[in-house]
């Protein structure tokens, strides 16, 4: 009788298609079944917390920044930050024609500065950049107290992501810091009493007298330093809806580099004659006038004190000499000289 053979016993998996058995479906069949190990106690009871995180382009801010209060008060701390110069004016009820006009004529006395400048060799054009533009008076005057009180340099941030978006300490004009900075009512503004009512500003990306002469022309013309054109030179600026417009503007005064100027000194910044070299040659020549005026009087003490030194030497030789010289005079005399009777 031959040996018998013995079979070893090997896991099969078949796979079923559907061409096979139409009516279930497709699906694995094995001999053997292998078992998921259950997850850990910890993993079930704790949860992992949740990343906060939000955006770099839009971070937590006090106030929803979606809303037009909020990106208009981002628009004015742009506009305050990156223009030293700034006009405000009151506007009185211009109608949409009036302020076509004016900016029209404001250009073109702006761009006819940029050619003279451009003509000399001068590469500081700004005609482009200067723009009027009416405001929300609120808005911008809390926006002006941000930029003035608020450091965001001054703010220590967090190491660390924030737990909680709400409360980070971030250092941009509409977070928490800057409102309480802001808000601070001790702190008084210096162009407070000019942001009421209507306004209107016109921003200028650096100080150029040429430039705020051609404006104040424009907008606010006053001769002889700042006359208007003269009808030849520009027939469009004596238009009706140009000149209605005009008188509906006044001059409330202007911020320059940070500080505070009235009317007068507007006027006098934008009557530097030559522009910002001109007022660097003047500065020149004060402090060489100064120097001088420094080293005479100085020259002059000096040269006083020695010839009093001098003087008084002189004297005090002379006093020193006398009484040895009216000696020797009376050894002198000759023998047969007699002396006269007192």
């Amino acid at each position: 009788m031959p040996p018998r053979i013995r079979l070893q016993t090997r896991q099969l998996k078949v796979r079923i298609y559907h061409h096979q058995i139409p009516s279930q479906p497709c699906f694995y069949a094995s001999l053997a079944t292998a078992t998921t190990p259950a997850p850990p106690i910890e993993q079930t009871i704790h949860s992992v917390s949740p990343i906060a995180r939000f955006p770099p382009t839009q971070p937590p801010s006090h106030k929803p920044p979606e809303v037009r209060k909020s990106q208009l008060h981002r628009e004015y701390q742009s506009l305050l930050k990156s223009s030293p110069l700034v006009l405000i004016f009151q506007h009185n009820n211009l109608r949409a024609v009036e302020w076509m006009g004016i900016r029209r004529e404001l250009a073109i006395a702006l761009r006819k500065v940029d050619a003279e400048l451009a003509a000399t060799g001068h590469k500081d054009l700004y005609a482009d950049a200067i723009k009027i533009q009416i405001i929300q008076t609120g808005i911008f005057a809390s926006a002006l107290r941000v930029v003035e009180f608020y450091n965001p340099e001054s703010t220590e941030l967090p190491t660390q992501h924030p737990s909680n978006p709400a409360t980070a300490t971030l250092a941009h004009g509409l977070s928490r810091q800057a409102h309480e900075a802001a808000s601070d009512r001790k702190k008084k503004l210096d162009l407070a009493p000019l942001l009421s009512g209507p306004v209107a500003v016109v921003s200028f990306p650096a100080v150029s007298p040429q430039h705020l002469k051609a404006a104040l022309s424009i907008l606010s013309p006053s001769a002889p330093n700042f006359p208007a054109p003269k009808r030849k030179a520009n027939p469009s600026y004596h238009e009706p809806a140009v000149q209605n417009g005009i008188q509906k503007l006044m001059m409330l005064g202007a911020r320059v580099d940070g500080k505070a100027f009235d009317q007068e000194g507007t006027k006098w910044v934008g009557g530097i004659s030559g522009g910002l070299d001109g007022l660097r040659g003047q500065l020149v020549g004060m402090l060489q006038n100064v120097g001088a005026g420094v080293t005479n009087a100085l020259e002059g003490a000096s040269q006083s004190v020695y010839f009093t030194m001098e003087g008084r030497k002189y004297m005090m030789e002379e006093a020193e000499k006398g009484p040895e010289e009216k000696k020797g005079g009376e050894e002198a005399k000759p023998e047969g000289e007699e002396a006269k009777p007192e």
